[in-house]
């Protein structure tokens, strides 16, 4: 078979991304169509099965065969068979359709209001108490919902919600920027936790600035804890001595339990040994949490009822 020289992009072992990038575009529109005229081998009867009309059909695998530059099919009459290049083209096609097809299914599995699924952010010190109650909580009249979790500090959980990574977090300090969209929802008193054996121990009350002289142990920069510490300790008007610097709360207790400083930290959620934790007097200590989400984003109806969920736990998110 003899073909006219086509206007198209043509596959070359010059052909660089941009290339094939187009070629791509040409191609995937006709993937179905020429799967579809393989697995009947008659042109008539594959229009009809896919209910496209016969010439539109018998152009595009014309077309086809010019972008690549081979020939796909033997034409018997009415009848067409496969080449040996086509045989080879159609067991690509039917795994690049096969899966689209599970992309697909994945993405209408997800959006289904019963059974579909929410990515969910929150920082690492929600995850033992607090995350649990609300899961809990939502699937007694949404039992089916699926979730994917994800624990991280706060800017990296904005990072991946920009990157729609997330459909909705739980972060502090509550975001202000112009493509999110944020509510507070309660807030967590902080406190200074001191080792067992510290001077301070006997304490049940402590203004911030008595511990100007204590060494601290800290999140490292980067977190909206270690952002607060640094603030309150400022307001308390000192700069904190800092010793070590870790990624999770409880890390930080373990720190503070061997004698290594003190921490200002959310409330555990179980009492830990070794330390003594002090209501923070002056300044006010507590940091807010809000849920924050992607502005402009579609919600799936998973994600819709869990943020109407969240939303109306205003003033009662954290336990007591």
């Amino acid at each position: 078979m003899v073909h006219q020289p086509s206007s198209q992009p043509r596959l070359s072992p010059s052909s660089d991304t941009e290339d094939m990038a187009e070629m791509s575009k040409v191609l995937a529109p006709r993937l179905a169509y020429f799967a579809g005229v393989a697995r009947t081998e008659h042109v008539t009867r594959a229009a009809q099965e896919m209910n496209v009309p016969q010439s539109t059909l018998s152009r595009s695998m014309v077309r086809l065969e010019q972008d690549l530059g081979v020939d796909l099919f033997a034409r018997h009459g009415r009848t067409v068979s496969l080449t040996p290049a086509g045989r080879t083209f159609l067991a690509s096609v039917e795994r690049a359709l096969a899966e689209v097809e599970r992309a697909a299914e994945e993405v209408r599995a997800d959006a289904d209001p019963a059974t579909g699924k929410v990515a969910f952010g929150f920082l690492h010190t929600m995850g033992a108490e607090t995350v649990p109650g609300l899961l809990h909580a939502f699937r007694a009249d949404h039992p089916r919902v699926r979730f994917s979790l994800v624990q991280n500090y706060g800017e990296a959980m904005l990072e991946r919600l920009r990157a729609g990574e997330l459909d909705l977090c739980l972060t502090s300090p509550v975001p202000d920027a112009p493509d999110l969209v944020a509510r507070r929802l309660d807030e967590q008193k902080l406190r200074l936790v001191v080792p067992a054996d510290h001077a301070l121990a006997g304490r049940r009350r402590i203004r911030l600035a008595e511990a100007a002289d204590e060494t601290f142990v800290t999140l490292e920069p980067g977190y909206g804890l270690r952002r607060i510490t640094d603030d309150l300790c400022k307001e308390a008007g000192f700069k904190p001595r800092i010793a070590f610097e870790g990624e999770e709360a409880e890390t930080l207790r373990g720190l503070v339990a061997a004698g290594l400083g003190v921490a200002l930290l959310p409330p555990p959620a179980v009492p830990r040994p070794g330390v003594v934790e002090l209501t923070v007097t002056a300044p006010r200590a507590a940091r807010e949490i809000g849920v924050a989400w992607l502005e402009g984003h579609p919600d799936t109806p998973p994600v819709a009822a869990f943020k109407k969920f969240l939303l109306s736990r205003r003033g009662s998110l954290l336990p007591t």
